[in-house]
């Protein structure tokens, strides 16, 4: 995919193939973050580097983006993603740190996060929902309201669930089963 940037939005089976094309998606033996074991290792970061996969990427992103405040999302996997978006929608960001600053200010996030705001978390892959709750933690401590979460796979594996719990839905671009039955 080296074609100039576009308005159109992708499809789920453009996007599918961008992932595959990209070398974004894996097959072996592989641990996730989340601790399970999985045949198949999704690495969004890998499309990131072309200028064209990562505006498919935000194209694709904001058409399911809503009316929020602004943006955020965790470092490192979600950082061009939230850019990318921020930049096609013109509305400011965040970037939330696995591990707030030992030093100086000992922030939890870069960027501003007002109180009473309204905020889209945006994230590569979820699994467990695990590292979306601790974004909707850091966002929620600043004071703003977090209800919606915007992934570009979901792995199924339970993070809506979660999230849900915590009163944050999931929306994903892509779930894994379409990437499985994409490779059959």
């Amino acid at each position: 995919m080296t074609t100039p940037p576009t308005s159109a939005t992708p499809s789920r089976s453009e996007l599918v193939r961008l992932l595959l094309d990209s070398g974004a998606v894996r097959f072996g033996d592989f641990t996730l973050a989340s601790g399970a074991k999985s045949d198949v290792y999704v690495d969004v970061k890998r499309a990131w580097p072309n200028p064209a996969r990562l505006d498919a990427l935000a194209r694709a992103l904001a058409a399911h983006a809503g009316s929020e405040d602004r943006l955020a999302g965790m470092e490192l996997g979600a950082v061009p993603l939230v850019v990318a978006l921020a930049l096609r929608l013109g509305r400011p960001y965040a970037i939330l740190r696995k591990a707030p600053k030992e030093h100086g200010t000992r922030q939890s996030f870069e960027g501003e996060i007002p109180a009473g705001s309204r905020v889209l978390l945006v994230e590569d892959v979820t699994t467990t929902g695990g590292s979306v709750l601790k974004s909707v933690e850091i966002v929620r401590g600043a004071g703003a309201v977090v209800d919606r979460a915007l992934v570009v796979l979901d792995r199924e594996e339970g993070a809506a669930e979660r999230l849900r719990e915590a009163g944050v839905r999931l929306e994903a671009l892509l779930t894994f089963s379409e990437l499985r039955k994409a490779r059959s």
